[in-house]
């Protein structure tokens, strides 16, 4: 991929996650808009958009609107006292997509008091739905994050207390219970799996308090990745959906949740067509463990993992690019003591084939810490059998920066074939990059701008480590690599790269001609 076209991947989904927005409505105590919150369900639903093939979403609405619930939470006092303070938490990861749009729109944000003053109460307004019938209620976790109080109103406008049972910031799920007065109406699972792109669904909330409303629209897409945790794998849609709606229920034509309704794509702050869900079968896991237990953990290997591009699968032999490949191994981590490499393909995780490096994502934050499993990586052209103890969750790694290490260097050793010079690293250079002294490799002295390796992304300044898996302590060294590789008859060369504090792989085909 060249330069130009990376960026350019890379600002679409900077833009993705600038205006992909929370649902919950923010309101204060005293104002219209909160009578507005605390009446919204005895408002009629309405259906809009595309009619069904049975000429009507009526039956659909009749079963599951008694079930769909409004949420209301009382925020912390600190979550006003702050400039532009926002509802959802200070780590909430649509704190300043709300700042964005609601300072826009001329809604009351929250401002600092002066001390002498009570600030006031600030509410967050959403949606959920029922699941059982004695009252456990789903939502997302923005809509009740770092509440201190939390009423639900029901279908028939009787608004009980609710308490908090568990959240799961990482997937943005979060159940509530109530005290049912009597067994309530609930709505049912269904199997988002089996959802395609132009499959037919309703949303149902209540936007912007004015009361519970449904819309009609499609799938768009499935899998959309927002980058905002190891879960990512929305489902996409064209049903309108606005603040208000977050945690409401997504239902097929058969009246069951397929999904939960939780961010919007928009650069007015309004629905323009591009809502987000969390897919059914993704969450209702998640749901009964926070049921069951009130919380929940997520395994953690400690690796940082890239995708295994059709240049990288044909520099190491795979018949296939798919895997999730190891830049780097944190060291006193779950993977390190499994034996797990810098360089390994990561291609099953417990009897499961991984694809991609989101499906190890997603198969270890769903794994119990402690767990032991059995992990199978490419390694020097076999398969090898691991096995590894799945760790509690820590931070999220770090991918590769795009530092730049532009330096002068002398004493390169041309290497034509993909096009770059090449330098031993000398004292200076190691003080230069500030590389520590064990570093050992060949420095980027030079890149060819019309060869792969530009193309490739590498830049002057970059250390290459190791070339198609083995070791580089010299520029002589990589130069005889490269060469082999190139004799081998394969059609690219694999590199792993240090670039400022951290390592990826880059898989950088050979010249034609």
């Amino acid at each position: 991929m060249s330069n130009i076209l990376r960026k350019h991947r890379i600002a679409a989904l900077l833009g993705a996650a600038i205006v992909a927005v929370p649902l919950s409505v923010p309101v204060i105590l005293g104002t219209n808009a909160a009578h507005a919150a605390t009446t919204a369900t005895s408002v009629t639903g309405s259906v809009s958009g595309i009619v069904a093939p049975g000429g009507s979403f009526a039956p659909i609405v009749s079963a599951d609107k008694p079930a769909v619930v409004t949420i209301i939470t009382t925020m912390k006092a600190q979550n006003v006292a702050s400039d532009d303070s926002s509802p959802f938490g200070d780590n909430s990861p649509f704190d300043e997509q709300f700042r964005q749009f609601f300072g826009q729109q001329g809604i009351p944000v929250p401002r600092q008091m002066p001390q002498q003053r009570q600030a006031p109460r600030a509410e967050a307004l959403g949606s959920g739905f029922v699941v059982t019938a004695d009252g456990y209620i789903v939502t997302n976790n923005h809509v009740i994050d770092n509440a201190i109080d939390i009423k639900v109103t029901l279908d028939d406008g009787t608004e009980v207390p609710a308490k908090l049972i568990g959240t799961d910031p990482k997937s943005d799920l979060a159940v509530i219970k109530i005290n049912a007065p009597k067994p309530l109406a609930t709505i049912a699972w269904g199997d988002s799996d089996k959802l395609n792109a132009g499959d037919q669904i309703l949303a149902i909330g209540n936007p912007f308090g004015i009361g519970t409303t449904v819309t009609a629209g499609i799938v768009s897409a499935r899998g959309r990745d927002l980058h905002s945790g190891p879960y990512d794998d929305f489902i996409q849609i064209d049903a309108p959906i606005n603040h208000g709606n977050s945690g409401g229920p997504l239902v097929d034509l058969e009246g069951k949740v397929v999904g939960i309704n939780t961010a919007i794509y928009s650069p007015n702050g309004g629905s323009v067509g591009v809502g987000f869900a969390i897919p059914s079968d993704q969450a209702q896991k998640v749901v009964a463990k926070l049921m069951k237990d009130g919380s929940i953990e997520h395994g953690f290997i400690g690796v940082q993992i890239q995708p295994v591009t059709a240049d990288v699968a044909s520099a190491i032999g795979l018949d296939k690019p798919e895997g999730a490949l190891v830049a780097n191994v944190n060291d006193g981590t779950p993977a390190a003591k499994a034996g797990i490499q810098t360089g390994d393909v990561i291609t099953a995780l417990g009897g499961q084939a991984v694809k991609s490096p989101r499906d190890l994502s997603r198969m270890v934050a769903d794994l119990t810490p402690g767990a032991k499993e059995g992990l199978t990586v490419w390694r020097q052209g076999q398969n090898r059998n691991l096995s590894i103890t799945v760790g509690d969750n820590e931070p999220d790694q770090q991918q590769a920066s795009a530092d730049n290490g532009n330096k002068s260097m002398q004493g390169a050793q041309r290497v034509p074939t993909i096009g770059i010079g090449l330098a031993d690293i000398t004292p200076d250079i190691r003080q230069a990059l500030n590389l520590p002294r064990r570093e050992n490799g060949a420095v980027i002295e030079s890149v060819a701008p019309d060869k792969p390796a530009a193309d490739a992304g590498l830049q002057p300044g970059d250390v290459i480590i190791s070339i198609n898996q083995e070791p580089v302590k010299s520029a002589k060294d990589a130069k005889t690599a490269v060469a082999e590789a190139g004799k081998s008859g394969r059609k690219s060369v694999l590199l792993l790269i240090q670039r400022g504090e951290n390592q990826t792989f880059v898989a950088v085909p050979f010249s034609i001609g």
